[in-house]
């Protein structure tokens, strides 16, 4: 039997699906579009698709709009028939024939975080665990416990024998031997930092040292490193990253120069310096740092969340180690892996042109607004007619909601949305929150669920 395909759509978007299907080069397939008459194919459910769908007995496939909500296995068991959901974006249809997107396995990382808990000292037990089960939730694999010069930590004991009862790896940062010696004694896994002068440390405890260099000293650096080669002792080595403006470029060759001369050995570097220094969004900068310790092998991040504008950092460097390993595997760059990192961009967020849109409002015959980007602005639609605008309150002599508050809040909000959208290049879809990647948490789509009728508040009810 020949493969003929059933493509299942609405009123508003069938011209495009038909301009889409015939650009498919080389089909293997015969196909028809059916319009089951409903303005946005997003509103159909397998429900009505199982009542209105009518004669199929020419086809062997049936492919559903990719945002068709309900049971796709249950329909294809009443109607007897293969049936795909497409992809939610019309203008992704392609990739159904042709060969599929590939598909990144993120599953996977080599590189380790420390996470470091700054201000230990002054938090007490509870919220150390605390803070360090928030870590560890956005892909900590190490908790590091961060001593503060000149200030008593009388429960560094505890705080480590209870973090390892719960679970977790342990590194101890601090400049006093005995706090290292203690929380060593205690369980720590790591110490940071070990280096010339406390080298001594390591005779009366099991922890794996970090090496860094004495006063910057990177011969100092390599002796610690002979020694720990000669006494059998597994260790991490870390030459220091600078912050921009204070050597930052030549500290990046120190980590280079560190890996020629020592091929096989553990590096860290610590990211803080950069990040927590540097006034910019730490997504760019993490992917970037990520792009660095990947060529040069580094095995293990040490950062930090103390400023504000460095909060996301831990779960940044979970996605960047995953990106950055599925890119090296499949031998591609880190672009069109994963927007978790795209926090005020989008890869692609103008679908149409201003004059697709206006073919789309012409076969508009209701009152009900929508609303599409172009690169002209934001494009607000009825059966009344279209105006383009930036700034919300352009439209508000063309909006007619007096006797609806409810919709006219609604519109409010989706103008709103649209116009960040639009100033930062970011993909708009109605009725949907903007997406900021990994900042904000977002709800997956339940495509067997369904939304509520209608999009907008109910009105108040008068007392």
């Amino acid at each position: 039997m020949t493969n003929n395909i059933l493509f299942i759509t609405g009123k508003l978007a069938e011209n495009n699906l038909k301009k889409i299907l015939e650009c498919i080069d080389d089909k293997d397939f015969k196909y028809e579009i059916r319009n089951l008459n409903v303005n946005v194919a997003a509103l159909l459910t397998t429900d009505m698709i199982a009542r209105r769908i009518g004669n199929i007995e020419n086809f062997n496939k049936i492919i559903l709009p990719g945002k068709v909500r309900g049971d796709v296995n249950k329909l294809a068991e009443i109607l007897n028939i293969e049936i795909e959901r497409g992809p939610e974006e019309l203008k992704d249809l392609p990739t159904l024939f042709g060969g599929k997107a590939l598909k990144y396995d993120l599953s996977k990382y080599e590189v380790h975080i420390f996470a470091e808990i700054t201000d230990a000292p002054n938090m007490t037990v509870g919220e150390i665990i605390k803070q360090a089960s928030y870590y560890r939730g956005n892909g900590a694999d190490v908790i590091d416990i961060g001593c503060l010069p000149n200030q008593s930590f009388p429960h560094l004991s505890e705080s480590v024998k209870e973090l390892k009862n719960q679970g977790f790896y342990v590194s101890i940062d601090s400049h006093d031997d005995k706090e290292l010696i203690l929380g060593a004694k205690a369980g720590a896994d790591y110490l940071l930092s070990i280096k010339s002068n406390n080298f001594h440390v390591l005779d009366e405890v099991d922890s794996y040292p970090i090496l860094i260099p004495q006063d910057g000293n990177m011969q100092s650096l390599y002796e610690c490193i002979d020694k720990c080669m000669e006494m059998k002792r597994i260790f991490i080595a870390d030459p220091i990253l600078d912050p921009i403006n204070y050597g930052f470029t030549d500290s990046i060759l120190r980590y280079r120069e560190l890996r020629n001369k020592y091929p096989d050995i553990h590096i860290m570097m610590g990211t803080g310096n950069v990040t927590e220094l540097t006034h910019a969004d730490t997504t760019g900068i993490t992917m970037t740092l990520m792009g660095i310790i990947s060529e040069l092998k580094i095995n293990h991040i040490l950062t930090t969340e103390v400023s504000n504008h460095c909060r996301s950092v831990i779960k940044e460097n979970d996605i960047a180690r995953r990106i950055i390993l599925a890119a090296s595997e499949n031998n591609t760059t880190p672009k069109h892996i994963d927007s978790a990192l795209l926090t005020t961009h989008s890869s692609e967020y103008l679908k149409y042109s201003l004059d697709e849109i206006k073919e789309i409002a012409s076969n508009v015959r209701d009152k009900n607004y929508r609303i599409i980007m172009s690169k002209e602005g934001v494009n607000l639609f009825n059966k009344n007619g279209l105006k383009t605008a930036i700034d919300p309150y352009d439209f508000y002599n063309s909006i007619d909601v007096e006797d609806d508050i409810g919709h006219a809040f609604y519109l409010g909000i989706e103008l709103a949305r649209a116009q960040i959208a639009y100033q930062l290049g970011k993909e708009y879809e109605q009725d949907e929150e903007l997406s900021w990647g990994c900042l904000v948490e977002k709800e997956i789509d339940d495509k067997l669920a369904f939304k509520e009728t209608g999009s907008t508040y109910k009105k108040k009810k008068k007392k």
